[in-house]
């Protein structure tokens, strides 16, 4: 049985020509690696002239505009679910007066509730439970520190015996805008500096080679104080909210040269 010479025999250019397809692939894929890495490698720049390390930091203060304080009922009972009814209830007239006080639903935030039997010790006696404590807290966001003094009074008039604070904080959009006014501060500080080394070694300052940033907020220490007006009278709360400071620390690197 018989067949075509083409089908036993390739032609010899075929052949010739495989090598040199393959050995363009690999030159093309080789420069494109190569392409690749010199584009990600980072640059190295020679240059003559000196670094110089500042740190620098300024500070700005503002006025507190929100408080968050913590506020709850704590009630006991001979069995818990007495403990827990009472609490209830009790709870339900100190959150009718945060939200009478104008507190939205958003600022009111629960933080715990807890239950916990109460025993009695003995010596060489088992423990034995009297009774049982039942807690409920939550967090509100004060967002008018002028009428904070009222608004604790009246929370502890409707049965609130729980009450921690307050935390004084500046709202986001103030706090973004001194921020920064203090790095502004930070800067100016930075090349005051840079300017005087380059100065007094002869040189000048070229240019910034990093900036590298750390800040920081100090709220104020809060001051409460009980006052009463007269003999009788219900208590006034006194809030102080002083002042919150706002700090930027800068750590910026200048190259000097002649």
């Amino acid at each position: 049985m018989s067949s075509s010479p083409s089908r036993h025999h390739a032609s010899p250019s075929r052949f010739a020509l495989r090598p040199l397809v393959l050995a363009a692939t690999l030159a093309f894929g080789a420069v494109t690696a190569m392409s690749a890495t010199a584009q990600t490698a980072p640059a190295y720049v020679a240059s003559d002239g000196t670094l110089l390390s500042v740190s620098a930091q300024s500070e700005v203060k503002r006025v507190p505009d929100i408080a968050v304080i913590s506020t709850g009922v704590v009630t006991q009972a001979a069995d818990a679910n007495s403990a827990m009814r009472a609490n209830a209830e009790q709870m339900a007239k100190v959150v009718a007066a945060i939200k009478a006080a104008g507190i939205a639903d958003r600022d009111i935030q629960t933080s715990g509730v807890n239950l916990n039997p109460q025993y009695r010790y003995a010596e060489n006696q088992p423990p034995v439970i009297t009774g049982y404590q039942a807690s409920n807290t939550v967090n509100l966001t004060v967002r008018d520190i002028a009428k904070l003094g009222k608004i604790l009074d009246a929370l502890v008039a409707t049965g609130a015996n729980q009450i921690n604070g307050p935390t004084f904080d500046i709202d986001d959009k103030v706090k973004a805008v001194a921020y920064d006014e203090a790095r502004r501060g930070a800067v100016e500080k930075a090349q005051g500096r840079a300017e005087m080394y380059a100065k007094t070694l002869g040189l000048k300052v070229r240019r910034i080679v990093s900036i590298s940033e750390g800040g920081g907020f100090q709220p104020p220490v809060p001051m409460m104080a009980m006052r009463m007006e007269k003999a009788g009278a219900a208590a006034d709360t006194s809030i102080s909210p002083g002042e919150s400071a706002l700090s930027v620390n800068l750590d910026v690197v200048f190259e000097l040269g002649k």
